[in-house]
């Protein structure tokens, strides 16, 4: 059988695939609290329509397919892709938004290929970035940290988040802004030094955007959860997290107009650390072996800050993430552990001898 194990070869204890999806769907609950505390409703919403959408989508294909419905639910792999892409969704977005990615992700980027252990890519990535193609607009309106609204203006409560999603209704001015990525990216002629100053998002923050920081701790505390139960290794997260952060220092220039930014904003904004340790450890898309999951870490390091630096998109982790999918086999293939007994490396396309 064909069908790639979950538990191999990032967790080293027997745990079924079940049980490693709900813990990884557990450990983002930290990073939720923050977005809700931080930017409202929205991100919770995302997150069950999503779920709700997946969920059906996956059970409708699997009947489709004559499997059981209730055998293959039971993994929580739609759950988790759902998750996965409800929290990257910017929130307040309009439902049907979700609900395309959600589609796209279970239906064409996982289903079609076959199910949970033969989709080459990660579906949650595969869905968010259709969406971000084809809705800039949507994908890109995000809303502003609670610690930068107005006195008179708060984050619109439960019902009326619902009304913004479902009904269409437009959020209240001033409730929707710039995140810290897109602001530091085209404030042209600006230095550092100025932007920190005269943008609230930086001046108000501790280390890189109000609310941003928050976030990425959140999903850095889930991570760490995830590292300690040996759900996945640490090869693959500090590699990437270590080639931004190198890069980063590589290219700052103390400051000037030109300077792509700080180590420490491009560590703790956008999806820095949603994207270390909950996207690019999808143990089917990723790299097998430990080597090769510290070369296609810091794959996607390089990516992100490259795309980040010197690209269009301010954010680029699902790119990234995408393309180095791409290179997985590739990777794999010359980074395969010795063999127990040889004493060269074996490519995955050799056959062992005897």
């Amino acid at each position: 059988m064909a069908f790639k194990q979950i538990t191999s070869p990032h967790a080293h204890a027997a745990q079924s695939t079940s049980k490693v999806m709900q813990l990884v769907i557990w450990a983002t609950i930290p990073g939720l609290i923050a977005l809700t505390v931080h930017f409202g409703w929205g991100s919770l919403i995302n997150v069950i329509l999503a779920t709700i959408t997946s969920v059906i989508a996956e059970a409708v294909i699997i009947k489709l397919r004559n499997r059981p419905v209730d055998f293959y639910l039971q993994d929580y792999s739609a759950v988790v892709t759902a998750v996965l892409l409800g929290l990257a969704l910017p929130p307040l977005v309009a439902w049907w938004v979700v609900v395309i990615g959600s589609l796209f992700s279970i239906v064409v980027a996982k289903q079609l290929y076959g199910g949970l252990g033969y989709n080459p890519f990660n579906p949650a990535m595969v869905g968010y970035v259709v969406l971000l193609i084809s809705f800039p607009i949507q994908m890109t309106t995000w809303v502003t940290p609670l610690a930068l609204l107005p006195e008179a203006v708060s984050h619109p409560g439960l019902l009326e988040s619902l009304q913004i999603v479902f009904a269409g209704v437009s959020p209240a001015d001033g409730v929707t802004g710039a995140t810290p990525l897109d602001s530091f990216k085209y404030a042209d002629g600006l230095l550092v030094d100025q932007i920190y100053a005269q943008d609230p998002l930086f001046s108000q923050a501790g280390i890189a955007g109000v609310g941003w920081e928050w976030v990425n701790i959140g999903f850095l505390l889930g991570g760490l959860i995830l590292l300690g139960s040996k759900t996945f290794t640490w090869h693959g997260p500090i590699a990437m997290l270590a080639t931004i952060a190198l890069m980063s220092a590589l290219f700052w220039d103390g400051g000037s107009s030109n300077s792509p930014g700080s180590p420490l904003m491009h560590l703790f904004s956008g999806a820095s650390m949603m994207g270390a340790f909950f996207i690019m450890t999808d143990p089917v898309s990723s790299a097998v072996s430990n080597r090769g999951r510290l070369i296609y870490g810091a794959l996607i390091g390089l990516l992100v800050y490259v795309i980040r630096a010197w690209g269009t998109y301010p954010d680029a982790v699902a790119f990234a993430v995408l393309l180095a999918n791409f290179a997985a086999p590739f990777i794999d293939n010359y980074s395969l552990p010795r063999t127990y007994g040889h004493t060269d490396r074996r490519r995955a396309t050799e056959k062992e001898e005897g």
